[in-house]
């Protein structure tokens, strides 16, 4: 009996009309009334994930920057990159991204286990940026800051492009 020819599925071709929104106006009204309501907690929420972040970074500092622990202070990294724009600073979320680049590859990681002062700057960044109210980079000092720390891990060459 001979096998049967392989057959290959492919999913409909689903091609969204761009002349109509995906969401009318209502639920857009409807999303910013919710945000606005969870104001206060958003607040809450980014001082914990901030507490998080810093937490993460003394224990690495205490477990000599092992792998496990930058896995851990990475995952905390990601989390802010993820809702730093949401907390209302996109600021947070530009400087926990180059925290990201920083440690998410083994070539990353070793250097900050070698010297992780890169990565303290980084997370002392978003501790200031937060704790001034420096939401985004039209604040000058946080286009200085974000800026320095970008490039210098641009030109490390330890992050992905």
């Amino acid at each position: 009996m001979a096998k049967p020819a392989a057959q290959f599925i492919t999913p409909p071709n689903r091609v969204h009309d761009l002349k109509h929104p995906l969401f009318d106006e209502q639920a857009i009204a409807r999303a910013d009334s919710t945000l606005e309501a969870l104001s206060d907690s958003l607040e809450d929420w980014l001082e914990q994930d901030i507490q998080r972040l810093q937490d993460a970074r003394l224990a690495a500092e205490s477990a000599h920057w092992s792998t496990a622990s930058l896995d851990v202070l990475m995952t905390a990294a990601h989390d802010l990159k993820g809702m730093g724009a949401t907390y209302g600073f996109p600021l947070a979320t530009r400087l926990a991204a180059s925290l990201c680049r920083l440690i998410e590859t083994d070539a990353g990681k070793a250097l900050a286990q070698s010297d992780p002062k890169l990565v303290c700057a980084h997370v002392d960044a978003i501790r200031a940026a937060v704790r001034e109210r420096m939401r985004d980079a039209d604040n000058p000092v946080a286009r200085a800051l974000l800026n320095t720390l970008e490039t210098s891990v641009a030109s490390l060459g330890v992050a992905p492009v």
